[in-house]
């Protein structure tokens, strides 16, 4: 048993984390080299060149702050994003916007304030999506790319900590929404499904990470779980870290 000196230092330290875990785009920075995440086996942004073409209207929902879809140096003038979390908004507002980007504000992704048939290719990387929606905006034969987190991500992690949580996206995984999108009038064109390991080095990270996903670690305080964080850096300090399981899937789906 830790004696009181060491649980003052850590409720301390870890505090400090929780009062810095806020997040600027989808940086994550604050915590690199303190924890680690091997990627999915697919590149997201390799698939989407693939598909994409100089002459194609393109629009990226949950876009985040845009860095991602900037990474692509699609046409600005053929190029449409959305995005929800009123940060990212501005951010959005501020960078996209003044290079001629159509961006719009949408936190709902079943009224998307677009026309139908707008655009020939829609992507999507954990943002939520609604595929009847997706289908109204794309053209005929247009594609939609999208990357999500899958329902289990992180489960290990959070029950760890708060192991009565419900998963806060039944139904994400491949083999339901493959189905769902060949219900709605889609080829699927590829799918596959990734669990790949996250590691923490130090609880700090963990906290901030846990602060940042709220939706994964609903109510989450460094007061309210003290005990079962002091669970946890036992096990940093017996085997380096704890880890958990990432889970993503991809879809690439074509209108017909």
């Amino acid at each position: 048993m830790r004696d009181y000196m060491d649980k003052s230092k850590f409720l301390q330290i870890w505090q400090e984390e929780e009062k810095l875990a806020h997040i600027h785009g989808w940086d994550f920075s604050h915590i690199d080299n303190r924890h680690q995440q091997t990627p999915p086996p697919w590149d997201y942004k390799e698939i989407i060149q693939q598909y994409l073409k100089s002459n194609m209207k393109l629009m990226d929902y949950d876009t985040g702050g845009g860095e991602f879809l900037l990474s692509l140096q699609h046409p600005y003038g053929k190029t449409a994003a959305t995005e929800g979390f009123a940060p990212n908004v501005e951010l959005c507002k501020e960078k996209l916007i003044p290079l001629g980007i159509d961006f719009k504000e949408c936190a709902d992704p079943k009224n998307i304030p677009y026309a139908d048939n707008s655009f020939d290719i829609m992507i999507n990387r954990h943002g939520s999506f609604d595929v009847p929606e997706i289908y109204r905006l794309l053209r005929s034969g247009g594609i939609y790319i999208t990357q999500q987190v899958g329902e289990d991500n992180d489960r290990d992690l959070v029950k760890m900590i708060m192991p009565d949580v419900e998963k806060p996206y039944p139904g994400y995984r491949l083999n339901v929404q493959r189905k769902v999108f060949e219900k709605n009038g889609y080829k699927i064109l590829r799918a596959e499904e990734s669990f790949k390991p996250i590691c923490f080095y130090d609880i700090g990270a963990f906290v901030w990470f846990a602060r940042i996903i709220e939706w994964e670690f609903p109510g989450f305080s460094v007061e309210k779980y003290f005990n079962k964080l002091l669970e946890m850096q036992s096990l940093i300090e017996q085997k380096g870290k704890i880890e958990g399981t990432t889970h993503r899937y991809l879809i690439v789906a074509q209108k017909i």
